[in-house]
């Protein structure tokens, strides 16, 4: 037998896997009441690696060397692609931003309640990114749509404690947590936002 010799049930059951969990990043999101989320970045490459791998996989007719090629990248695709998929399972709300350019973007955030109001965490870079700060936005939670006014609290003390307040309610930051993913405090350029309704009659 080579020392080639491709293990085709395992190469079977792990593109059908990939195959499963590369569209379950699409399909998870219809759980979200309001407009489909399409994925994109990171989420949309590592669902599209997840198919196209779980694809080759199943074809027994390709290659031993990209047989194997494709099984020894089935490991770390099917992390993101299942990381991805996790990430949508609880609450995600959409903040509709513009860009440095004046393009459109939804940002999609775990959230929390606190102090009678809804708090995001985000990188600095990303807030600056968006021209995220004393400024009116859209939010999207729950299928509702409603104008919300953004306050940048960028102190240590406060991110920490929205980060903490996302460790309880989620559990897979609860699971990055544990296999070090994610800090147990919020990271150095971690900032967060208060999220306030607007003033009557105003508009983002």
């Amino acid at each position: 037998m080579s020392a080639f010799h491709f293990p085709a049930k395992l190469g079977g059951a792990m593109g059908g896997l990939l195959l499963l969990v590369g569209s379950s990043v699409f399909l998870v999101r219809f759980q979200h009441a309001g407009p489909y989320g399409f994925p994109g970045g990171g989420n949309l490459l590592a669902a599209a690696l997840a198919l196209g791998l779980g694809a080759l996989l199943l074809r027994p007719s390709i290659a031993v060397l990209l047989s194997w090629a494709a099984l020894l990248a089935s490991p770390v695709v099917l992390f993101f692609a299942l990381y991805a998929t996790l990430a949508e399972l609880e609450e995600v709300i959409v903040l509709k931003a513009t860009d440095l350019a004046g393009q459109p973007a939804d940002l999609r955030l775990w959230v929390v309640d606190h102090a009678g109001a809804a708090w995001v965490t985000m990188p600095r870079t990303k807030a600056d990114a968006h021209r995220l700060g004393e400024s009116e936005l859209e939010l999207l939670r729950r299928g509702e749509l409603t104008c919300v006014t953004a306050t940048r609290h960028e102190d240590r003390a406060t991110a920490n404690q929205i980060h903490e307040l996302r460790q309880e309610k989620y559990a897979i930051q609860r699971l990055a947590t544990s296999i070090g993913l994610f800090g147990s405090e919020a990271a150095e350029q971690t900032i967060a936002l208060r999220l306030d309704p607007c003033v009557a009659g105003s508009t983002p």
